[in-house]
């Protein structure tokens, strides 16, 4: 038997499966779409097992990209990332910007009864209930009681979101947020079926009781292997569909994860191992290679529970000893760029990005300093700082981690590396077991708030580190209330120098998309946020 056969066979057999279940979909929905071709079936390398399908407990880019395939909220994501209409095929602002009003459009969610007002309503309150838990609820702490609520100190029925009718959701706001409609493109602002959700309970995302009202909807799960979607005939849009299923197979490994797509099992992988850019557009062609501008960073959790982390010397001789051009430039280099700053160059409303003092500095000059640190909070070569340095099970991510953890041995930190799966990682993150953990954060909305959010006090589970200072949070308070463009930006820039001051977290590089993308494959359009949502792809 060949190294291909099995997946091959696997591949065929899930694309009968959903050329079957597409054939008594379509049969049993009041309004028939035309079916898309039952041979059009994508496969994507997805790096990570999603740990639920719930829009309101998931975490990570990964399942994004699943959920993202079958639940659309108010606004969505457009081919190049722009914000388009979604559920909502309208909205007003108030001249104070306070408050929106959505008209939704006509649509059906994909057990046939239509999608409401009341359905949103529901859904921002469940995703803002503290029983929830929902890890995102924080983003939209903007919106009038949520922040109370979410915290135990408020009710449901002080929340400012409410269905003035079957079509029209009213979303007030305590302050003007210039990118609210960017931020409604975000998975906790994705609608849940209510009848689903109480009838079935944590069991509602089972592709037995699922409803969703999205492209695609969920055929099979097999944990750890993949998750397969059909094309949902009842989506507002289907006639603009093009694929009959998107197959998301589970490939930690990135090696792997090319060798398949060499051997023409998958016709996208996301996220391929870095360094490898030249030697895969020799092997498989310049065309299919894509590596783009993407704002995303990746950084070093500091656990600043930690005493020995809580030393200000500690990380600033941290953060002085990355060698961050290897690692971008070298190790990496597939585009990324060295993060000497919190906000990625390029962001919107927002100008140039604060940069480390240092930032010029020689790095002969940066590790000296960094061993003046060290040595001045007690440590030298008869007794370094043993740490450990925790990051996701990834190729990449393991060069980053190896590199990092050699440049700190020339002043005196020994790291151990621990590693573990995406979703453990990531988990052990947000419950604040660890030192220095590695950690990536992709933008879903183009704003400088959505990197600065990491540091707030407020941010909970998701500022990893627990970093907490008044005059961050102070600078990021006065950045939310302010409206004009200009002086909202000056004041996230005084939390950016602050944040890169006190080290609240070590940036280490800014990212590139980098995928794999068969010529077959139809509709990819590049763009910063990295999102290419299926129904706009399809298979030639």
């Amino acid at each position: 038997m060949s190294a291909t056969s099995r997946p091959g066979r696997a591949r065929r057999r899930l694309a009968r499966v959903l050329a079957a279940s597409i054939a008594v979909a379509a049969a049993g929905a009041t309004a028939v779409r035309a079916a898309p071709d039952p041979d059009a079936v994508l496969n994507v390398a997805n790096p990570g097992s999603p740990a639920s399908l719930d829009p309101h407990k998931i975490t990570g880019v990964w399942e994004n990209r699943i959920v993202g395939d079958m639940l659309v909220g108010l606004t969505t994501e457009g081919p190049d990332g722009s914000v388009q209409p979604g559920a909502a095929e309208s909205w007003t602002v108030s001249d104070d910007g306070l408050r929106y009003r959505f008209t939704l459009r006509e649509h059906e969610w994909s057990d046939g009864t239509p999608v409401t007002a009341a359905d949103f309503e529901y859904s921002f309150k469940r995703m803002l209930a503290p029983e929830t838990a929902a890890p995102y609820a924080d983003f939209f702490f903007m919106i009038e009681g949520a922040e109370a609520y979410t915290l135990g100190d408020g009710s449901a029925a002080d929340v400012g979101v409410r269905a003035l009718d079957e079509r029209t959701l009213e979303i007030r706001l305590t302050r003007p947020t210039a990118y609210f409609t960017g931020l409604l493109m975000h998975f906790a602002a994705m609608p849940v079926p209510r009848r689903a959700v109480e009838q079935w309970g944590r069991e509602w995302t089972s592709p037995e009781h699922i409803v969703v009202n999205g492209p695609f909807v969920l055929e099979e799960r097999v944990p750890n292997a993949y998750v397969a979607l059909r094309f949902n005939p009842r989506f507002h849009a289907a006639d603009s569909v093009r694929l009959a299923g998107v197959v998301y197979h589970v490939q930690e490994d990135r090696t792997a994860a090319v060798q398949r797509f060499r051997a023409g099992e998958m016709d996208i992988v996301r996220d391929f191992p870095s360094g490898r850019a030249d030697w895969l557009r020799e092997e498989v062609g310049a065309e299919v290679v894509r590596t783009e501008p993407y704002l995303g960073l990746t950084f070093i959790a500091v656990n600043h529970r930690r005493p020995a982390l809580a030393d200000e010397r500690v990380r600033d001789a941290l953060s002085l000893a990355l060698r961050r051009d290897v690692i971008a430039g070298e190790l990496l280099g597939s585009g990324e760029r060295p993060a000497l700053s919190l906000v990625p160059a390029g962001t919107g409303n927002y100008g140039e990005p604060v940069r480390y003092a240092w930032a010029d500095s020689a790095p002969a000059a940066r590790l000296e300093r960094a061993r003046e640190l060290m040595r001045d909070a007690g440590y030298g070569p008869d007794d370094p700082l043993v740490v450990e340095l925790r990051y996701p099970v990834s190729e990449n991510e393991r060069r980053v981690a190896v590199a990092a953890q050699a440049m700190w041995k020339s002043m005196w930190v020994e790291a151990e590396l621990v590693t573990a799966e995406t979703a453990i990682h990531y988990s052990r993150l947000q419950e604040g077991d660890f030192d220095l953990g590695l950690a990536t954060w992709l933008a879903v909305y183009d704003d400088p708030q959505t990197f600065t959010l990491l540091l707030e006090s407020r941010t909970g589970a998701n500022n990893f580190g627990a970093f907490s200072d008044a005059a961050y949070d102070r600078a990021t308070r006065l950045a939310a209330r302010t409206a004009d463009v200009d002086e909202r930006a000056a004041h996230l820039a005084d939390a950016e120098a602050i944040a890169l001051e006190l080290n609240g977290l070590i940036p280490v590089y800014h990212h590139a998309s980098r995928s794999l993308v068969s010529p077959r494959v139809t509709g990819w359009e590049p763009n910063l946020l990295d999102v290419h949502r299926s129904r706009y792809l399809g298979l030639r």
